[in-house]
């Protein structure tokens, strides 16, 4: 019992372990860059990045019974170059301290997980209706996280 849950700690782990890494790393005046796929500043794009972290806030509406935003994917990117936009200066700092915050609240997110919590299903448009749990983290960190 536990394993997938484990298994998705581990794996999220990772990726963000992976991420604050890289910005560690980084010189300010790298932060200031543009990256090519987003036209963002790196600055900009690890924010960002922490805020998919954000996700549990989104799982824990499922949790809680809660309807999820009824947002598109067109919904969904219009509001990431919004905030984007809003945080083009973004620093060192800040990315590096949204990332670990929201890193640690993803982590005992799921380490508070069940089977039956990482089956609980929401509905969302931009996920195309119906997403689980499991799915939606997998998704927003996986596979939207990853590709920035």
């Amino acid at each position: 019992m536990g394993d997938r849950r484990e298994a998705l700690r581990h794996r999220v782990e990772g990726f963000s372990q992976e991420v604050i890494e890289v910005v560690s790393g980084l010189e300010e005046a790298d932060l200031a860059k543009t990256c090519e796929w987003e036209q963002w500043t790196v600055g900009t794009t690890a924010r960002h990045i922490g805020n998919h972290l954000g996700v549990f806030e989104l799982a824990g509406l499922v949790l809680r019974d809660k309807v999820l935003p009824q947002w598109t994917m067109d919904d969904v990117n219009h509001m990431a170059n919004q905030d984007s936009a809003a945080h083009a200066g973004c620093t060192k700092s800040e990315a590096l301290d949204l990332l670990q915050k929201n890193r640690d609240g993803l982590i005992s997110f799921i380490r508070k997980l069940d089977e039956a919590d990482l089956d609980r299903q929401g509905s969302m448009p931009a996920f195309g209706g119906a997403v689980s749990v499991a799915q939606l983290i997998e998704f927003v960190i996986f596979q939207s996280a990853g590709r920035h």
